[in-house]
């Protein structure tokens, strides 16, 4: 990354954070050559703790790329704090149909403008027992379709050491073990010319997440099993994320 591209807040945000995840985490990083280059770049992620952001932003900014994550378009408008997050290029995603319109078509800028877009097609973190991914929202592959940027696929294991949404407890001791893997970009040509139909979209967030899920596997050992569905008239609540689906 060229340093230089950085703004005072970006600058800022590094500066505050980063040295907080080296002596939090112990890091075990690969795969980082998948987000090398300029071009805009979907990064898709399994979400297995409120820590992730945290760890995955440190190891995208260690690869070379600025992270550029989804949030609650609420944030954007906190005094202050929202216009520090616009500052430091994150990206407000709106619920309901037409605000969604607006969400997508930031996202699409951002990638046309080369950025790296992270995205977490659960929406949540897994209601899985184990942590492993379940069945996920549309919005990456609706945005994948309509941009045709590369889908890479990141994984990561460890960051529930720091929080475990089981229990919400936080684990403050140091190099807490963490592993992050990039992989190649996800094969999503079948689909490169299909219309945004509902199964179109179901049928390439399965493959995304069927590629986060045995990803995971080779990090954590064992069989996985077929992707958690949520219980018949359950809800769950979106936290960090806006939904594009």
């Amino acid at each position: 990354m060229a340093r230089r591209r950085l703004g005072f807040w970006q600058r800022f945000a590094v500066w505050l954070i980063k040295p907080v995840m080296t002596l939090w985490t112990r890091r075990t990083w690969r795969g980082q050559e998948h987000l090398g280059g300029d071009g805009g770049v979907i990064i898709v992620a399994n979400h297995i703790s409120h820590a992730d952001p945290l760890v995955s932003a440190h190891f995208i900014y260690d690869s070379g790329r600025w992270p550029q994550f989804l949030g609650k378009a609420s944030v954007f408008r906190v005094p202050v704090v929202g216009w520090i997050v616009h500052r430091c290029r994150q990206i407000p995603v709106e619920r309901g149909s037409a605000d969604a319109v607006r969400s997508l078509d930031a996202l699409v800028a951002a990638l046309d403008e080369g950025g790296a877009v992270v995205i977490y097609p659960e929406g949540t973190t897994t209601r899985e027992p184990e942590l492993w991914p379940m069945k996920a929202k549309t919005g990456a592959a609706r945005l994948a379709l309509a941009t045709g940027a590369p889908v890479v696929p990141v994984v990561m294991w460890g960051p529930e050491r720091i929080f475990d949404p089981r229990t919400s407890r936080v684990n403050l001791r140091p190099r807490i073990p963490v592993t992050v893997v990039a992989g190649d970009p996800i094969d999503l040509g079948r689909w490169a010319d299909a219309p945004p139909t509902r199964a179109t979209l179901e049928e390439m967030t399965d493959t995304i997440m069927l590629r986060l899920r045995d990803m995971l596997a080779e990090i954590r050992g064992g069989t996985p099993p077929p992707l958690w569905e949520r219980p018949v008239g359950s809800s769950v609540r979106h936290e960090q994320q806006g939904d594009l689906a």
